[in-house]
């Protein structure tokens, strides 16, 4: 995975990787570890020339002034690249050197983007400073006192912040014209300095109008947002591999959950990294600083927490010199103090979002695609004018409501033609039917069903005419369900059924339910075991609603005896049914980590509520809406990302493993978050007709839920360790 989607950002990378390979190896990381213990013997890194001559200086530099002609988004590709390799030099401060001069005004950028792109120049960015301006004509007279900024020892041109009459205002400076004082780097693979300036007088050509602070701080979260990607994913990368073979009590460590686990939730920090470093590159104007302010905060984070996790992965070895981990880490420390405390950027989030400043997560279709999209529309346009049940059915029958199954149950439908409907669906303001359990049925019943039960079943289930139920968890199997005990006695004609269901939404209500049971019980684990429909009036049905912690009954526990099921009520092959089985469940994880599962709580409600309080946040609580905020605009990128993926032909790969974990997680923080804004009105009760108290309070009870079903948090982390990470699986029991 990479923070570039596209097969050209992919060959980008491939091509940075491998090069990076060749030309900086671990003895040139190591041999510039040794020059910065000595500050002022710093120099150009040995490949330089040949980093350059790779074009990786100018690649979002317009070609008319020596670059590539793409952006930053390319630049961010080969930035992580070689920072997965640590690569020292002055890289990235020459970059964002050359994106800071691009976004000005001025002949600054004739005179200097070609030299930076060339690698004839190398460039610095001071992002703090305590320097002076006095106006001469259209010149500058400064004095000050910038660090500490990275690269500057070595560079050519320092691009200094200068506090005017004006306000703050932009220069690039040769950096001939200042004292740069070398200092001792905690990052030892690129160095830092003080920059002392007394009287430079700085021509009109060099002083960038047009720039203000904001958006250069931008660029420096996206810029330096990539570096800390790459650190991350190296540290991803690395602790997974050394626990796949790193041996202890008898096996790997990466054996053990607590291991799994940790290195999981490392991918997790990581592709939320990526997802809002890539969607920073893209956005423009307010949401620009919206996008780079949140990718400024996580990715820096990211960074720091991979790196300690992986410390720790390693063990006693991670913690000695000779060993990389530490260079990442300090790495991974100096970006996150370079951009400024996270809590800083964590302000700036709340007071965009309490501002109204969003980003929508649109996505840029082919204009080939519009002859598609009228056809849709004008489909959807006759639809739309019925009414109730008829336009439910309608919806059905065209194979809107699961347009990717095949016809005539969907449409066939392309990654682009699913878009489309939703797009046009959305823009018609026509509702889908809610088929709740019946959206999991569908799938295995349209890969796995017999005609006769297709043709039975399928129509009113996908108007929303049938409800279903799913009789799968088990007192004793909840997601084990290889351990699963109801009992399937094959009789004259069909099965006798007897046993016990327990967590079954809306029992009560459904007409039909889907269930496993073991029909052999001579075969272990997952073998042995039959996919029925059960009519749930048949005879010997027994339903027992459970009231949950919000008072509420949603859940049941259904006791099924002697309950007679006919054979073509049978889905699949008999003892077969765990096939069948695993296609349900891949569709509940789906459904069920889209949006936040009906319980409204989400960020636009949590905003609401902020409006509706009258009152300022405090600084602690615009801390807890930043962090709502942050992690939901990580899911929207991560969607984002998925979709451009299948439009592209590609899997989704961790994108999509990630979204589902956070978004499980995300109503839940949300509705924690508003509780805690509620204050003393939180002691009201549970009940959305209460008003906010008692709508929000609902809302935090009944998303514990979430975590729980359609697999747990830790069964989802699990399936991320080995799926994605090729951690071992887990020892069977009694081995």
């Amino acid at each position: 995975m990479a923070i570039g989607l596209s097969e050209e950002h992919e060959a980008l990378r491939e091509s940075v990787t491998g090069w990076a390979r060749r030309a900086v190896p671990a003895e040139v990381v190591r041999s510039t570890v040794g020059v910065l213990a000595d500050p002022g013997t710093e120099e150009r890194p040995v490949f330089w020339s040949a980093l350059a001559g790779q074009g990786l200086l100018g690649l979002h530099i317009p070609e008319e002034f020596g670059g590539s002609g793409y952006g930053l988004l390319e630049a961010a590709v080969a930035i992580e690249a070689l920072s997965e390799r640590v690569a020292p030099g002055p890289m990235v401060p020459t970059v964002l050197a050359s994106a800071v001069i691009l976004a000005a005004d001025g002949k600054a950028q004739a005179d200097l983007l070609p030299g930076l792109a060339d690698g004839s120049l190398t460039g610095a960015v001071a992002l703090h400073g305590e320097i002076t301006g006095v106006r001469d004509g259209d010149a500058l007279t400064i004095s000050g006192v910038a660090g500490y900024v990275l690269g500057a020892a070595v560079a050519d041109v320092l691009v200094l912040p200068v506090a005017t009459d004006a306000g703050e205002e932009w220069v690039a400076v040769d950096a001939a014209q200042a004292v740069v004082t070398p200092v001792k780097s905690l990052d030892l693979t690129r160095g830092v300095g003080k920059v002392e300036l007394d009287g430079v007088r700085v021509p009109a050509e060099r002083v960038l109008t047009g720039l203000t602070g904001g958006e250069v701080r931008n660029l420096a979260a996206i810029v330096l947002g990539a570096d800390a990607v790459g650190v991350a994913a190296w540290c991803v990368a690395a602790a997974a591999d050394y626990a796949k073979v790193r041996v202890q009590f008898g096996r790997p460590i990466g054996q053990f959950q607590g291991v799994k686990h940790k290195i999981s939730r490392m991918l997790v920090a990581l592709e939320q990294a990526r997802a809002t470093v890539w969607d920073a590159t893209r956005a423009e104007g307010a949401e620009r600083d919206y996008a780079a302010a949140i990718a400024a905060v996580m990715a820096p984070d990211a960074a720091v927490q991979c790196a300690k996790d992986a410390i720790q992965t390693f063990g006693g070895i991670g913690y000695t010199f000779e060993h990389d981990a530490h260079l990442y880490y300090r790495r991974a420390l100096t970006i996150r103090a370079l951009l400024g405390p996270s809590a800083e950027w964590s302000d700036r989030v709340a007071e965009l979002a309490l501002r109204g400043v969003t980003r929508e997560m649109e996505i840029d279709l082919p204009e080939e695609s519009q002859p598609l999209r009228e056809a849709i529309r004008a489909e959807l346009a006759e639809i739309a004018a019925l009414e109730g049940v008829e336009q439910r059915r309608a919806l059905a029958k065209a194979g809107f409501v699961m347009p990717h199954l095949p016809k005539p149950w969907g449409r066939a439908a392309s990654p682009l033609e699913q878009v489309l409907i939703h797009q046009e669906i959305k823009a018609a303001k026509i509702k889908l039917p809610q088929m709740i359990i019946g959206a999991w049925v569908v799938p295995s019943l349209v890969t796995y069903g017999t005609p006769e039960q297709q043709e039975r079943f399928l129509p009113p289930t996908l108007s929303g005419e049938l409800i279903w139920c799913q009789l799968f968890s088990e007192p004793e199997a909840g997601s084990d369900l290889a351990s699963l005990q109801m009992k399937a006695e094959k009789v004259e004609g069909g099965w006798k059924l007897n046993g016990q269901k327990i967590w079954t939404s809306v029992a009560h209500v459904a007409e039909w339910a889907i269930c496993i049971a073991r029909s052999d019980p001579s075969k272990p684990k997952h073998d042995g075991i039959t996919y029925f429909l059960v009519d749930m009036k048949a005879p010997g049905v027994t339903v027992r609603p459970l009231t949950e912690m919000t008072g509420e009954n949603l859940f049941n526990e259904v006791f099924l005896d002697d309950v007679f099921v006919p054979d073509e009520m049978v889905v699949g092959e008999v003892n077969e049914g765990w096939r069948v089985a695993r296609n349900t469940l891949s569709n509940e994880r789906v459904s069920l980590s889209s949006g936040s599962g009906g319980t409204g709580a989400s960020v636009p409600d949590l905003l609401g509520l902020v409006g509706r309080l009258g009152r300022e946040l405090t600084p602690a609580e615009r801390q807890d809406l930043a962090r709502v905020v942050c992690e939901a605009h990580s899911i929207n990128a991560l969607s984002l990302r998925v979709t451009l993926k299948q439009l592209a032909g590609t899997e989704p790969g961790a994108d999509a493993s990630v979204r589902k974990l956070l978004s499980t997680a995300h109503a839940q923080h949300v509705s924690e978050v508003a509780v805690s804004l509620l204050g003393p009105a939180a002691v009201t009760a549970a009940d959305w007709k209460l008003g906010d108290a008692g709508y929000w309070n609902r809302a935090v009870l009944a998303t514990r839920a979430m975590t729980i079903y359609g697999g747990t948090t830790e069964v989802q982390l699990n399936i991320i360790a080995e799926r994605m990470l090729g951690l071992p699986r887990d020892p069977e029991p009694g081995k």
